[in-house]
């Protein structure tokens, strides 16, 4: 019988040149400065330790007060995606509820609901889920989305989750040697491996000059708190600027590989009427497809928002 010889040596080697390894990691939920306050108007259930909230006591068939919209901002800074049970709303009423957070803006790919701004996700055995990738919404925007209102009206037997990363503690976990390459470098920002990739030339031309691709930070400021959040995605980030393609897209996989660790995030299971509210600004989602070919209906509104730095 042959006997195998192992090379120790060469394991450990290569284990060490893994990119992503285990162990602790530094999970810290608010940004520098900000004080773990208590909420007064709602109840808040934390579902998890840095990202994800249900919040009860909110009726937003009603319209939300100053006071109570001021606490669910705060509460949305500082737990990056709250979620709400029980809904019984119409797209009026969502529409109006995503509005105290500024203007909304129109998808021009996806298919709409009974407004311009509400884009409607219908899935079923004849429409397959195709969200099912890590992402910030519309990143190739010059401005993109501040956030999202999304509600779900159908929900599957099983499966439809969706799933959000805290990208603030995604960077916060990043080796420092990495942390030092990446600060200061930008990277490009594309629809068209996406959106465009089955549309007639002139088509696809014409919408190229109306949504240039964007040149983004790799990792960006947050507007509101401060806190540095890592800032690209594998459905739209296309290249970084001034690394060669080879080194460029080494790089990319790595950091979009960030996403993927359990301890980022929170997976939320859908129920009729639940709806959630994200910071895009901070995070990135990944919707399960993984109850074909049930039906699934949802409904997004999107929030302007601006130009990262």
């Amino acid at each position: 019988m042959t006997q195998l010889t192992v090379d120790t040596s060469r394991q450990f080697d290569l284990f060490s040149k893994r990119t992503i390894q285990g162990g602790p990691r530094f999970l810290q939920r608010l940004a520098d400065g900000l004080e773990d306050r208590p909420y007064t108007l709602f109840t808040l259930k934390p579902l998890g330790p840095v990202i994800g909230a249900e919040i009860e006591g909110v009726d937003l068939r009603e319209q939300v007060s100053p006071e109570v919209k001021a606490e669910l901002h705060r509460a949305l800074l500082e737990w990056k995606v709250l979620f709400f049970r029980n809904q019984d709303i119409t797209s009026e009423q969502q529409l109006n509820f995503a509005r105290q957070w500024g203007e909304l803006e129109n998808h021009p790919f996806l298919p709409k609901g009974a407004a311009a701004e509400i884009t409607r996700f219908e899935k079923d055995a004849n429409m397959k889920g195709q969200e099912n990738n890590w992402h910030t919404d519309v990143s190739w925007r010059l401005e993109p989305s501040l956030g999202a209102v999304l509600r779900l009206s159908e929900v599957p037997p099983q499966g439809g989750d969706t799933l959000w990363a805290d990208m603030g503690a995604a960077y916060d976990n990043l080796p420092e040697a990495v942390k030092e390459r990446i600060n200061g470098l930008t990277a490009i920002h594309d629809f068209t491996p996406t959106f465009g990739r089955n549309m007639p030339p002139e088509l696809l031309a014409q919408k190229q000059a109306e949504f240039p691709a964007a040149e983004h930070p790799v990792v960006r400021t947050h507007p509101e708190t401060g806190r540095k959040t890592l800032f690209v995605n594998p459905i739209f980030t296309t290249r970084i600027i001034g690394l060669d393609e080879e080194e460029g897209e080494k790089l990319l996989q790595y950091l979009f590989r960030q996403a993927e660790i359990p301890e980022y995030q929170v997976r939320f299971n859908w129920e009729k009427n639940s709806i959630a509210l994200w910071d895009n600004r901070a995070t990135q989602h990944y919707a399960s497809s993984d109850y074909y070919p049930n039906r699934r209906v949802a409904e997004r509104i999107s929030i302007l928002g601006d130009r990262p730095y």
